[in-house]
Formats: structure tokens, sequence, C-alpha cells
């Protein structure tokens, strides 16, 4: 408890304003006591080392707990260091006819146009924002909407709780008159603090007010509507990452005042969820809300995580699967929280000293990376017509595009209406694990012989046609970039004895087959292993069928729905220029097929996914036989780093502590390393042919700093998840705007 606060409670008064002179007197000597305590030394009576001493205060503040928080929470460099303003005091409690307040310009929540803010009598500018005192209203609109709020009367808001306006209106008047003055001097909104002394009003200090997302949009169209700032002013107020907040459901702000935080996760995917525990996927239906809580999820999971309300994983990091599948989703999601203790067998989550069982209510919020104990009430965004005045605006200065990576028809459509300009990555592999196919594609798996796997494999054509068929319909003659199959094939078959008997009983083989088989998949590096275009240049099959699905789809959609397609089929995982080769002659041996059989033809291009270090290297070599090129930035990163990225949660915390890294390198792209490769693959590719389409479709085409690197480099799109295409759409026309000015 605060010291002052034994002498309240002593003296029983709860008001600072109700110490008595004597009271304050036994308060000074009672600090500097503690001043001595504390320090060694007496409390200093002379002013020049009072003033040195508060100057020091506020130059160590910079390395306080808190203060390191904040700064890595928004991204500001640990170099920048503070400064210290010294100025003299005015003093706010000094009677009746003094007071001091915080005010602001416009609504930071909502950013109506309306003056607003709160103030305190007889008190010093912490007393407003300590909580010890309730703050009074400045304007009298904004009294009368609190005391409804409170259910006060009238008559009892005007006796006790009257606004400043009503009790001293001429200096009410002043201080609006400053407000607008201020504001139409910084052409923003402003956060003011102001004091009254004895009938005098002091300015003390005005600032650029923090502000919701949906304000930060209706305050910067607004300021554009009413003449203050242009249009380009208006698209560098936008912070592009805070218009999450408007594309996500959030928690009510009353309910999550009251609510018990447990632990701590990165912020992986963002919005809020709250469920009953579930540990199992395949259970996530179990309750009509459900928040799925993993160790670490699979593509085994997906069809539990879309079913979820959020995911929760104690391992992984901002691009682990939970991580990248949930932000395709729109879900919430929470990875990386490395306290939760989860028992699978007991079905319990233990966090500390406390056990939650299966059932149990969390709420998760993937904006911070929370995780709280219990039931919070959530609400939908509202997205306002300043929000589509914005979207236009951005693709008015971006000259690079804004695509989606999506593998369903359900996505595309979300991205379409956030506006995305086709899809930059379509994984196939994500289609393989519904229920109904995936049996199809364990039994090409365990295949034998060529026959048998181009026997499942023609099971699963009209599948992966009808899905190409879906995505095609609902892009509507953008381009869209499929890539080929790419994880290792361990990932398709169980691992579970209860199911790999079930499969056995299925195919009508013995059990010891299937584990035969699941052992030979298994491999020590897998990401480093036999997958991507390595699949398809052993397994020719793979390759042919998926290029018929795709080409068959599209031949399907245009005749039947009049819409022009443009495939583009992507090979991923190449390093040398062989390996491109081979799968394109097998694309444009499958496709002549299909175009001889159906009689017409539809137009495609054949690239490949620049996601090995080697790649860039002879992206020259690459460019004289690929159509395109895409940038996959999760891979690269972890090639050229040598880092795990689902493993590399274990010690990139301590990385960033220690200042070995300023960004993790999976959220924020690595311009100075990473950046070298990709730099230099799009100019050795230009080189050979200048016109190459080049793109990114990695976690980091939706992170602005990247994308701003993205378009000095000069690509022709990035490509993200649905729910950020807004913020790359942002983003991509504040990194053209900057190079202009730099031009």
């Amino acid at each position: 408890m605060f010291w002052g606060e034994h002498l309240k409670e002593k003296r029983g008064i709860a008001l600072d304003t109700e110490f008595t002179v004597q009271d304050l007197k036994d308060l000074v000597y009672d600090f500097k006591d503690i001043v001595k305590k504390r320090t060694g030394q007496p409390f200093p009576t002379e002013p020049e080392d009072q003033l040195w001493g508060a100057i020091m205060a506020v130059f160590n503040s910079w390395n306080g707990e808190r203060a390191v928080y904040y700064r890595r929470m928004n991204g500001y460099p640990e170099d920048w260091g503070t400064a210290v303003n010294v100025q003299a005091m005015v003093f706010g409690n000094m009677g009746k006819t003094s007071a001091t307040g915080v005010c602001f310009t416009r609504d930071a929540g909502t950013g109506e146009n309306a003056f607003n803010g709160e103030y305190l009598v007889n008190a010093q500018g912490e007393d407003v924002v300590a909580g010890v005192r309730t703050p009074q209203q400045i304007t009298k609109r904004g009294s009368e909407q609190w005391a409804e709020l409170a259910q006060i009367s009238a008559e009892e808001r005007v006796e006790q709780y009257p606004s400043l306006e009503e009790i001293m209106p001429e200096l009410y008047r002043e201080l609006h008159e400053y407000q607008h003055t201020l504001e139409q001097h910084y052409r923003d909104m402003q956060d003011m603090e102001f004091t009254i002394q004895d009938g005098k009003l002091w300015i003390l200090q005005t600032r650029n007010g923090k502000r919701t997302g949906a304000a930060m949009v209706k305050i910067a169209m607004d300021l554009l509507a009413e003449g203050l700032i242009d249009e380009k002013t208006a698209l560098q107020r936008i912070e592009p990452i805070k218009l999450d907040e408007l594309l996500h459901p959030i928690f009510d702000p009353e309910a999550l005042k009251r609510a018990t935080p447990i632990a701590q996760g990165l912020p992986a995917s963002p919005g809020a969820a709250t469920g009953k525990i579930v540990f199992f996927a395949d259970e996530a239906d179990k309750f009509k809300s459900s928040i799925l809580v993993r160790q670490e999820t699979s593509p085994d999971d997906l069809e539990g995580m879309n079913v979820a309300k959020g995911i929760v994983t104690a391992r992984g990091g901002m691009t682990s699967h939970a991580a990248v599948v949930a932000r395709g989703m729109g879900k919430c999601c929470v990875s990386g929280a490395g306290a939760l203790k989860i028992n699978y067998k007991a079905r319990t989550l233990t966090v500390g000293s406390h056990v939650y069982q299966e059932g149990d209510w969390i709420s998760i919020n993937g904006s911070t990376g929370n995780i709280f104990e219990g039931k919070i009430k959530t609400k939908e965004p509202e997205l306002s017509g300043e929000f589509a005045q914005l979207m236009e605006l951005s693709d008015r200065y971006a000259t690079m595009e804004v695509r989606t990576n999506a593998d369903t028809p359900k996505d595309a459509l979300v991205a379409r209406s956030f506006g995305a300009k086709g899809i930059g990555l379509a994984r196939t592999e994500h289609m393989f694990f519904e229920v109904d196919r995936i049996q199809a594609m364990r039994e090409m798996i365990l295949a034998d012989t060529v026959k048998g796997r181009k026997q499942a494999l023609k099971e699963l054509l009209p599948m992966q046609r009808e899905d190409f068929e879906g995505i095609f319909e609902a892009m509507q003659g953008y381009p869209i970039t499929i890539r080929l199959l790419d994880p290792p094939l361990h990932e398709f078959v169980p691992h579970q004895l209860a199911t790999q008997k079930e499969l056995a009983e299925d195919l009508h083989i013995s059990l010891g087959e299937v584990k035969a088989k699941v052992a030979e998949l298994q491999e020590f590096n897998p990401m480093m292993g036999h997958r991507g275009c390595r699949l398809g240049n052993t397994y020719r099959e793979i390759t042919e069928m998926q290029t018929e699905a795709i080409l068959e789809a599209a031949l399907n959609v245009k005749r039947e729905k009049g819409i022009d397609s443009k495939p583009e089929i992507m090979v991923p995982l190449v390093g040398t220029v062989e390996e491109f080769l081979m799968q394109k002659e097998i694309i444009q041996s499958t496709a002549e097929a299909v175009f001889k059989m159906c009689n017409k033809r539809v137009e495609y291009s054949i690239g490949t996914m620049m996601e090995i270090p080697r790649a860039t290297l002879m992206a020259d070599e690459i460019a004289q036989h690929a159509d395109f090129f895409s940038f996959g930035t999760n891979d690269l990163t972890q090639m050229a780093f040598g880092y795990s990225r689902d493993d590399a949660g274990k010690f990139l915390s301590v990385y960033l502590d220690k200042g070995i890294l300023q960004h993790d390198p999976f959220e924020v792209f690595d311009q100075e390393g990473v950046g070298q490769l990709v730099r230099m693959g799009v100019e050795r590719g230009r080189q050979t042919k200048p016109q190459l389409k080049v793109g990114i479709c990695g976690e980091h085409g939706g992170e602005p700093s990247s994308i701003d690197f993205f378009h000095r480099v000069g690509m022709n799109y990035v490509s993200c998840s649905p729910y950020r295409v807004p913020i790359a759409r942002v983003a991509a026309a504040q990194a053209a705007i900057a190079q202009q000015a730099a031009e």
C-alpha cells in the first residue's frame, strides 16, 4: 500500500485534500526517512542537487522495466535514449479556484470530432490519472453522458460531479479556444495537459494523442475532408498494424478490466476468443465454443483448428504452423506460451500451481499474446465508411500490388473483400488433409509401385480439381499462384497407433507394413529433406496429377462461368536449374496432354519459389527458364540464419533481451542479411529477364517495414494472409510515398 494510504486509514479520511497541514508535515518527514533508508543519503536540501537528481531519474528511467517493455511493444530502438524537459511548476492544488486536467481535441476511442477530457479541482496532474479520486468531465455533454452510464441523477451530477464548463465557464471557453488553435497548428488530434492556479489557466504540454485503430482511420479521413492535411499526409498518419483492431473480434473493454491474466505467449494471430479448453483437434467440436490447446499443431490438426474459436500452443514462434494457419483463417492464436504445461493423458493444463481441466473456460487475446482465466465477453468490430475511403486512397498511391495467401474459396473471398488483387500462394497440401481426402493421400504414399500411386492419385484428382474451380471462381480472373506439393510425406501418415490400425484395416494390409512405411518416411531434418520439387522429381505422377487438376479446373471455369483464370504454377524448393527444368518438362507435357484431350487451351505460366539461398545466387540462370519468382521468406530466413522457426522460440526471447537481435527475423524481415539474398535474386533474375514478375509470399508480406523493403527492391507484389491485406495495402502506399519523397 502507498505510504500516504496508511495515514488516510489512520485518520479515517479518503482524499488527499482532507489531510491537515500537520498530516502533510508528517508525510514529508516519513518520505525523507524512506529516502535515507533506500539511498543511504539524506534527502538533498540544495535546489541544484534536487534538480540534477530529478534529471538523472528521468534519464535512468529509459532502462526501467516498463520502458523496455514499451519500446519493444512499439518497435522503438534501444539506443534512442530519452530527453528531459525542465520547466517551472504551477499548482492546481491551491484551493477551490485551482484545478488540473487532461483533454483531447477529438475522441481517442472513436475519432469523433468532440472536445473531451477530465479534471479535478484542488489537485495535481498525477491525481487525475492515478485513480485515487474520481475525475470529472470537462464538458457538460461529457458529464451528462458519464452520469447516464454511472446511473447518477441529474441533480446528483450537478451537485457532486459538475463539468468544468459549468463551474468555471470563462476558463473553459479559454481552454476550448486553445485546443482548437493547437489542433489547427499541429494538424492532428492533440492530447493536452493543463493546470488552473488561482483562477489562471496554464497549458503544460500538448502532443499528438494516442488513439485506437478505428479513431486513427476516422481522424485521418476527417482531417483530410476538413482540408487540414493532404492525401499523402493522411496515409502517413496511419499505423498499418493498428488496422488489425478493425478486422477481428475484440474483448469488451469493461469485461477485460475484470479479467485475470494467467500466462503470456506470442501474439501470433490477432483477435479475441473465449471458449472451453480442448486438447485434441478431432474433439474441437465437443463444445459450442472451444479453445484448442496444444504443445504445437501439425497439418493433421487443420480441421480442429478451423472449428475452434481460438488456438493456443506452448511451443512455436510467430511463423509456426499454428501461427501461419491461424492468420490465414483469420483465427485468433497465441503461440509459444512456454509457461503452459500440457498433459494430454490427464487432459489438464497447468500454469504455475493452478490446474485447468478440459472444459474449463479460458480467453485469449491474439493481438497481445495474453491468456486469461474464465469467460470474457467479445464483440465484433465495425468497419466504417472512412475505412473504405482509406483503402481507396491507398490504392491511388501504391505501385506494388497486394495479393493473398489463400487455400480455400472462403479465404479467397475474404481476401477479395479486403481488396486483394490475386492469390500469391495457394498451398495445395492443405487440400489433402480433409477427412475425405487424407485416406486417398495415404494410399498413394503406401503404394509400392507407380501404378498403385497413380490409382490413388486418380481418386484425388477430381477433389483437387473441384478445389481449384472454387478458388478460380472466387478470384474472378485475378492471377493465382499455385504451389505444387511441398511438405514431406511423413506429415500425411498417421503417427498414433489407433489411427495406424484403422488405416491397415481400410487398406487390407498388416499393421507392420503401415508402421514400417511410417518409420521409413521419418527424417532427421524434414525441413531440408524429401519435400518440394524433390517429391515431384522423385514421384513424377504427383506433379502430373496436380497440373492436370489445375488446368482442367481453369478450362471448366472458363467454359461454365466465362472466367478467364490465370493459373501460375509454382515449383517449390528449387536449388538448381536442373531441378526446375525437370519439373517444367513434366508440367508442360501434362498441359499439352490436357489441352489435346479437351481441344481447348488456357494461358498459364510456370515459375519457382525462391526459398533456398543457392537459388538466389543462381537467379540469373533460373530466370532463363522461369516466368516468375516468388520469394518464400519463411524458409529463406530459416536457411540463411540456420534457425528452425518452430524451435527458435526457445532462444529468440533471450537474443532479443540481450540485444543480439533487434527483431524476431520470422516476424520482421532481416533486411541487412536475408535482404541481400532477396536483392541479389531480384537483380540477377531481371538481368536475364527484365520483365520478370517478382513477388513475395512469406509471412513478411503483411509486415509494414518489410513491405517497404520489398517495394524498394522492385517487387511487383506482396502476398499475405487475408486479414492482413488492408495492412499491406496501406503499407505499400506509404512505401511509394516515401520513395517519391526520397527522390
